[in-house]
């Protein structure tokens, strides 16, 4: 009788215990990048997530990495506890670091060779604090034999060509700017507040054309009743010249009519003259 060996059903884990990033600065900044390219992405199948647990090889829980932002293009944007690349299909299309002076050898040196190794076409540092990165952004692109350096452009901005986008830093704040639009890359609170502050610039601008309206429309009412009250003004003296002229032709009729009277009464008081013998 042959006797099977129980299968044992591997683990992989969902922490190492590990604190979420090294500062408070770090965290912001991880959170941040989630947060503005999950808004960018809201409702497509795409795939964002940070700080789990990357698993890239079946069968060895060893190897793992934990990036601090990823995305993955063409997948279902549903939560995980773990991302293992044989189940999903593809490694992450695009990695963020937010690294730091003390997390330097394993964001320039491990993850490095890794994220070119497995795959992932495009990898971006950011040093929030400018500790050691010179300059504080940096990006690469996977090429036939590794990562080759992106170079900024006239504008010094790196361009993220899986994502469409520009990578640039204002006053040493990375900034995600869409590279057919233009438009700086939100967070959703952001881009509620933005939309709130756009509709209550739109009703405040409706109000001032709504009273400016109101405004023209009083005007122009008592212009036409200034116009009004003129026409009835030249109606009125136009009736007493009109009754002036009236007056004046009676007055002339009669005149003539005195005067006819006159002229009648004076030929029956002249005596005719007689004629001689």
């Amino acid at each position: 009788m042959t006797v099977q060996n129980p299968v044992v059903e591997l683990y992989y884990p969902e922490s190492d215990g590990q604190p979420m990033a090294e500062t408070d600065l770090h965290r912001d900044w991880m959170v941040r990048i989630i947060d503005i390219l999950q808004h960018r992405y809201e409702g497509e199948p795409v795939y964002i997530s940070g700080n789990l647990f990357l698993y890239y090889h079946d069968g060895d829980p060893q190897r793992s990495v934990s990036p601090d932002a990823l995305v993955v293009k063409g997948i279902p944007a549903d939560r995980r506890r773990i991302y293992k690349v044989w189940e999903e299909g593809k490694v992450p299309d695009v990695v963020f670091e937010t690294t730091s002076d003390s997390t330097r050898r394993n964001d320039t040196v491990r993850k490095f060779e890794l994220y070119a190794r497995i795959g992932i076409r495009e990898y971006f540092l950011y040093d929030p604090t400018a500790d050691y990165l010179n300059p504080p952004l940096q990006g690469y692109r996977l090429g036939t034999n590794g990562y080759v350096r992106i170079e900024p452009d006239t504008e010094r901005r790196l361009t993220c060509e899986e994502l469409d986008l520009f990578l640039e830093l204002h006053d040493g704040a990375l900034v995600f700017r869409d590279r057919q639009t233009g438009r700086i890359q939100l967070t959703r609170a952001e881009a509620i507040a933005e939309e709130r502050d756009r509709q209550a610039t739109a009703r405040r601008t409706a109000e001032v054309a709504r009273r400016a309206a109101e405004a023209a429309q009083r005007s122009a009412e008592a212009a036409q009743r200034s116009a009004d009250a003129a026409r009835l003004t030249a109606e009125a003296e136009l009736e007493r010249e009109l009754a002036a002229r009236r007056a004046a032709e009676a007055n002339a009729v009669q005149m003539a009519a005195e005067i006819a009277a006159l002229r009648a009464q004076l030929a029956k008081a002249t005596p005719e003259p007689r004629a001689e013998s």
